[in-house]
């Protein structure tokens, strides 16, 4: 009977004061669960909002790398278009170098050969003055030894006006110091003074330049 009087039922009142604490219980929990969440939602809630933020942070981030960037030296340019004026310059000058050094070798060669040509008419005059120096050639009278000469001489003549050379023969002509040499002075009936009376020693010119000055003898007047 004890048992009995100690295992009765709750009242209605006692019943419904339980269900309404179970009730706020239940919601107290729930509000405690939207409030701070697992820490895998947080973590995701986060990573969400740092996305979020990064393309606002990208232009920021583009200036401040066009900041640190040094402005361009205004004489890196000058100093490249020296360096490269002066390499242009130096190449120049060695190509006109090799230009002279060839130029003056062909000149060289030019001379060789027209002194080589000159040379070999030369030998002929050579050869023909040893014929007739020869012991069978030569002639038992003056008459014809002379007009041999006189042969050797012409061509000897024509060998060197051909390559150009000039006698100067002033006789007669006004003394001019820059051809003639005058070696005294003579009176002269027929000479006017300042004039050349006797040449002493012919000139010679190659063109228009003087190779030897002739010797003179230049009047005095009478």
């Amino acid at each position: 009977m004890a048992e009995d009087l100690n295992q009765q039922e709750p009242t209605a009142e006692e019943k419904a004061k339980f269900e309404q604490d179970v009730l706020k219980a239940a919601e107290d929990a729930m509000k405690m669960d939207g409030s701070t969440g697992s820490p895998t939602e947080n973590k995701a809630d986060a990573q969400a909002e740092e996305k979020v933020a990064e393309p606002s942070d990208a232009p920021a981030e583009n200036a401040a790398d066009a900041a640190e960037q040094p402005a361009e030296d205004p004489t890196a340019a000058l100093k490249a278009a020296l360096a490269d004026a002066n390499d242009r310059n130096l190449r120049l000058m060695a190509e006109f170098d090799n230009y002279r050094r060839r130029t003056a070798k062909e000149q060289l060669e030019l001379i060789e050969t027209a002194n080589g040509k000159l040379l070999e008419k030369l030998s002929e005059v050579q050869d023909n003055f040893e014929r007739a120096f020869a012991s069978e050639n030569k002639a038992q009278d003056l008459e014809a030894f002379e007009k041999g000469m006189q042969m050797i001489y012409n061509q000897f003549a024509k060998i060197l006006t051909d390559a150009g050379l000039e006698q100067i023969d002033p006789t007669g002509a006004e003394f001019d110091p820059n051809m003639h040499e005058a070696l005294m002075q003579q009176p002269s009936e027929t000479v006017p003074e300042g004039h050349v009376v006797t040449v002493f020693q012919k000139g010679y010119k190659l063109k228009n330049k003087i190779l030897k000055t002739a010797k003179v003898i230049v009047s005095s007047g009478k």
